[in-house]
């Protein structure tokens, strides 16, 4: 792994890439974002200064269809797939992104005690993934919820259309201290709070 850049002085920060996946990457796929590849260029290169801190998260479809979820994969087909299918695989540009296993989760937001096991109570974070207005947004919020300082990279991150990344960063910078917006020059530069 690389080791961080002398401009970047949040060194106990985690870079958190969350859900990089085919699913959210393939032109095939009903879930793909727009802004994928431009995100993930910036997240290889805020990868690149946190060095063994960086944590990559995947989203399975493993939830209990006795639950909303049952109804939430009748609307999504596509996705009610075996966790083993290769559309949930991470895709080949983030790869070698992290030292660590993915954290794998059943939910749209990837915070919680696994999480937290690895980073710490209380964690400063930098989130970066897909999509900004879902598993993003809905990781800031319970990190937030769970005492943890979230830094949105919102360059880094790929939203399912240019308005709704707009409108969950919108949403996300109403919760400071907790939660703030920045992007990858910024961080990398050590311009960010916290």
């Amino acid at each position: 792994m690389n080791t961080p850049s002398a401009g970047f002085r949040g060194l106990d920060h985690w870079l958190v890439v969350i859900d990089p996946q085919h699913i959210f990457a393939s032109p095939d796929s009903d879930w793909a974002s727009p802004f994928f590849d431009d995100a993930v260029a910036n997240i290889k290169r805020l990868a690149a200064a946190f060095g063994d801190r960086v944590l990559i998260t995947r989203w399975l479809p493993t939830a209990d269809r006795d639950t909303s979820w049952g109804e939430y994969f009748a609307d999504w087909p596509f996705a009610d797939r075996p966790p083993s299918d290769p559309l949930f695989d991470l895709v080949p540009a983030v790869r070698d992104l992290s030292t660590r296993p993915t954290l794998d989760r059943p939910t749209f937001g990837k915070w919680g005690p696994d999480m937290e096991a690895i980073v710490g109570r209380g964690a400063r974070v930098v989130l970066t993934g897909v999509s900004t207005d879902c598993c993003v947004l809905s990781t800031a919020l319970t990190a937030a919820d769970a005492g943890a300082y979230a830094i949105i990279a919102a360059d880094a991150c790929a939203g399912s259309t240019a308005e709704n990344h707009a409108a969950a960063l919108h949403v996300m910078g109403l919760y400071p201290p907790q939660l703030t917006l920045s992007d990858t020059a910024s961080i990398l530069a050590g311009d960010q709070p916290g």
